[in-house]
């Protein structure tokens, strides 16, 4: 057989407006900021980042990082079951613990590798896997790597997650789903998908990526802010890139849970380990969103005034109410052509199109963060209205041509 020639794929994915570039940032309107970025020698203020406590650019992460790399050096140098787990790893392991209420916490390299883990540990083959059908990518590829039996329920839907665990011929073993959905913004029903699970004696695991540090009366996210136990949720995952503006993640939980993964999560047992100084610069954060509590209100308040600029701007807006607000356009072609008009405008505003979410579901995906200022909400909501103005008066006049 020969190989397949890469051209036509590329032009496939060209033509249904569905190929990805990257642009690069070139730096940072202003120091200890990462809200505006200049792009292409452009400045812009940027409505698509997950930073949403304003941590990424703030100098005492980045002091930490500094002191601890003049120590211990760029790099760890082996896995953590080597010789890569240093002081600064375990300092930080215990401060999530604490700051979860959870026995032990274990770092990740990335989100994508602690989900990876987390189900391909929990599942074995002859079991079930259950999830949210718009959970993360990482969920989907660690069922698929368990080798278990995969099912998706209907989206944010406690009740058919519960009949079929219920339906299911062989045990279910886990049950996982987004706290906050990334790209919907919308949170988990997790009290009901908490007593599935229980009912069922199948493992929850929570992904609360974008809810760590948000959501929740003390920033512990969607768990806290539904009142859930560590008892009733067992698997808690979190990332260290979003909200407290570093990089890594964690998988919180019982000292049991915690073990087992160090012995059978092959994304952490055959990876070499986080820098240690991103665990110290991950630390610094972590204390500052303690205690400065107005990060979080901030943000929150933020995203409120958003949606109200929104709808008055005629801005169609999901029922979210957390910083991710999603804008839906359809087509991706749509949607490109708005993150166009945004850039001309000021905005960095990413277009969100096929496979990260169903066909004809294309949107820009607008993020909030405690670093944004009200006036540049205000400016955004009013760009959006005219830019979803635009796309809506091209729709209708193609609308002839294509019928």
């Amino acid at each position: 057989m020969q190989r397949q020639p890469l051209e036509p794929l590329l032009a496939q994915l060209e033509r249904g407006h569905l190929r990805r570039r990257r642009r690069t940032v070139e730096g940072y309107a202003s120091v200890g900021s990462h809200a505006e970025l200049i792009v292409s020698g452009l400045r812009l203020v940027d409505f698509s980042s997950n930073d949403y406590l304003g941590l990424a650019g703030h100098p005492e992460p980045a002091a930490a990082m500094a002191e601890c790399a003049a120590r211990s050096g760029a790099g760890s140098g082996a896995s953590h079951l080597i010789s890569g787990h240093g002081a600064q790893h375990a300092a930080l392991e215990e401060a999530l613990a604490a700051f979860t209420g959870r026995e032990r916490a274990l770092l990740f390299s990335t989100g994508y590798m602690a989900n990876l883990g987390v189900m391909s540990a929990l599942a074995q083959r002859g079991e079930a896997v259950l999830l949210d059908r718009l959970s993360h990518a990482s969920l989907i590829d660690g069922a698929l790597l368990s080798g278990a039996r995969f099912k998706r329920y209907a989206h944010a839907d406690a009740a058919a997650a519960r009949r079929l665990l219920g339906a299911s011929a062989r045990p279910a073993a886990v049950l996982a789903t987004d706290g906050v959905f990334s790209m919907d913004g919308d949170i988990a029903p997790l009290v009901d998908l908490a007593r599935a699970a229980r009912a069922h004696d199948a493992w929850l695991v929570v992904d609360d990526a974008h809810g760590i540090g948000v959501l929740g009366p003390t920033g512990r996210g969607a768990l806290e802010s539904a009142g859930l136990s560590a008892e009733e949720v067992p698997v808690l995952v979190g990332t260290l890139g979003k909200a407290f503006g570093s990089f890594g993640a964690f998988v919180a939980g019982s000292a049991t849970l915690i073990d087992l993964l160090v012995q059978k999560a092959r994304p952490y047992v055959y990876t070499t380990a986080l820098p240690q100084p991103v665990a110290a610069a991950t630390r610094a954060a972590l204390a500052i969103a303690e205690r400065e509590p107005w990060r979080r209100e901030r943000v929150l308040a933020l995203t409120a005034r958003f949606r109200a600029a929104a709808r008055a701007a005629g801005v169609t807006l999901s029922e979210s109410v957390t910083p991710i607000q999603p804008i839906p356009l359809g087509s991706a072609e749509a949607a490109l052509e708005a993150q166009r008009a945004l850039s001309e405008a000021g905005f960095w505003v990413v277009a969100i199109r096929p496979p990260t979410v169903p066909v004809g579901q294309a949107r820009l995906r607008v993020t909030l963060t405690a670093a944004h200022r009200e006036d540049q909400v205000d400016a955004l909501a009013e760009a959006l209205g005219r830019a979803c103005r635009e796309a809506a008066a091209r729709t209708a006049a193609e609308a002839p041509v294509r019928a």
